[in-house]
């Protein structure tokens, strides 16, 4: 399982220990291996890019990661076909092309006061909210409201806008969680108090919920758009101003599962790991 470079600054065994425990009660063994130092993975079975946080400071050392496992024809899951479209959210606007619903998404290669000007009247909306294309955990994500200006942190760079949508605070943002192409469980998560950032980092709270009306049609429509099938993915959804279920972003490197949420969730994960294991190999490991 490939985990952060060692120098990332962040805690992130618990996320290694929850996953790794639930294939190791499965049969399987399992080791980290951080994405920065690894030389040598022809060894492996499998190799799940899981716990891969901070790939969005090194972007271009990880394409170039990924080009390797590629060219090496390793067995990655998910597939760094995958891995490489889902690292820069410009697969938004593929989704909206292909007619699944999408949050309205402006891209701006240089985002500055003018282009902050224009993305109110196309998007019709007094408040934006502008991010990285590349990025993670709402790094780098700002809510601005009329007037205010592109902070300096961004000044000149390549953003995305999207408006503001109320339902992040009002009702929150769904998570539905699929293992080996197949739906096993949602989630709803919400901002604290005085926040629009649902993640648990920023003090978010996340809650087992029944996938809403709609949803699941919306979220296979996405997913079929990846370049090729998953063993794990999840897609956000959050409710437009008209009521609709938008896609937010589809988390198919590094998502947080959830498997806690859902009394069969850790087996279901378990069961599409040892699936995309080659036939020889997981007959080895007794799955």
């Amino acid at each position: 399982m490939l985990t952060p470079a060692p120098d990332y600054g962040v805690e992130w065994d618990w996320a290694f220990g929850v996953q790794s425990r639930v294939l190791r009660s499965a049969g399987a063994e399992v080791e980290g291996v951080s994405w920065t130092q690894a030389d040598d993975l022809a060894s492996f079975d499998l190799i799940l890019p899981l716990v891969t946080w901070g790939y969005h400071l090194r972007h271009a050392e990880w394409l170039a990661f990924l080009d390797r496992l590629d060219a090496d024809g390793l067995p990655v899951r998910n597939p760094p076909s995958v891995l490489r479209w889902n690292s820069d959210k410009a697969y938004l606007g593929e989704l909206k092309d292909k007619g699944v619903p999408t949050v309205p998404t402006l891209a701006v290669d240089h985002l500055n006061e003018a282009a902050l000007t224009a993305a109110h009247g196309v998007l019709a909306s007094d408040r934006l909210v502008i991010k990285p294309p590349v990025s993670a955990s709402a790094w780098g994500t700002y809510q601005l409201g009329p007037g205010q200006p592109v902070p300096e942190e961004v000044h000149g760079r390549r953003m995305l806008v999207q408006p503001w949508l109320p339902a992040v605070v009002d009702e929150g943002e769904y998570s539905l969680i699929y293992f080996g192409g197949r739906f096993s469980h949602s989630v709803l998560k919400r901002p604290r108090s005085g926040d629009y950032r649902v993640q648990p980092e920023h003090g978010g709270s996340t809650e087992a919920v029944e996938a809403p009306s709609g949803s699941l049609a919306i979220a296979e429509a996405a997913l079929a758009a990846a370049p090729a099938g998953t063993t794990y993915a999840r897609v956000d959804l959050i409710r437009g101003r008209d009521g609709g279920l938008l896609v937010m972003e589809l988390e198919l490197i590094e998502p947080a599962l959830f498997l806690h949420c859902a009394p069969v969730a850790e087996a279901r994960f378990a069961e599409a790991v040892f699936q995309s294991v080659a036939p020889a190999h997981t007959q080895a490991v007794g799955a």
